[in-house]
């Protein structure tokens, strides 16, 4: 998948100028990765319908409802009071449901009798600044332990941004996640999905 607007980029902050690939930060907002793996199961899975669940932070920093819309899904309904809560559908019968609501998982789609149910965080992915670098680390920390603290009723995957740090912990954290029944997957910056699988001992 190549999506060409996920990322926001914003001129640093005075404490973090000179701390990033390039003259501006490069923001991957939670929510742009909701949708950018909302559209990954949709294209991988068997199902024709995925929920997404931000909450009222995530609506002010991505439009959902615009980004939706470029990709020619199609406002059909509408859930809860905010302007882009609600069904999107496009031409091929595909629906993705924006519901502004919390403690329902970030992104689930119903696969057959399963349930795939993604936790995700956002960063900045072009940063040095310590801080920003230690919360995406922390980003892909929260995501597992909400997933372990959630009752599986199917696949369990936790969903960061793709940064050279990020996967060097995911890696770290592959097997015993594995162990807990949880999948790891990094977002690139164009909505490519990385799946980050244990590495089988040798012998």
């Amino acid at each position: 998948m190549d999506f060409e607007d996920l990322v926001t980029a914003l001129s640093p902050p005075p404490n973090r100028v000179g701390k990033s690939d390039g003259e501006h930060e490069h923001h991957l907002y939670e929510g742009a990765v909701m949708v950018a793996y909302a559209m990954h199961l949709l294209r991988t899975q068997d199902t024709q319908h995925v929920r997404v669940h931000p909450d009222g932070e995530h609506g002010k920093q991505f439009d959902f409802a615009a980004w939706l819309l470029r990709r020619n899904f199609i406002k059909i309904s509408s859930v809860g009071t905010t302007s882009y809560g609600g069904t999107y559908r496009n031409a091929t019968g595909q629906e993705i449901t924006v519901n502004p609501k919390s403690g329902l998982g970030d992104v689930v789609a119903e696969v057959g009798n399963q349930v795939i149910s993604a936790e995700c965080k956002g960063g900045i992915i072009n940063t040095r600044h310590s801080g920003q670098v230690s919360r995406l680390y922390k980003g892909l920390c929260e995501t597992v332990g909400m997933l372990m603290a959630t009752p599986s009723q199917g696949r369990q995957i936790a969903v960061v941004p793709f940064t050279e740090g990020t996967l060097r912990l995911a890696e770290r954290l592959a097997s015993r996640c594995a162990l807990a029944g949880i999948e790891i997957a990094l977002i690139g910056s164009r909505g490519e999905v990385r799946d980050v699988r244990p590495v089988s001992a040798a012998g």
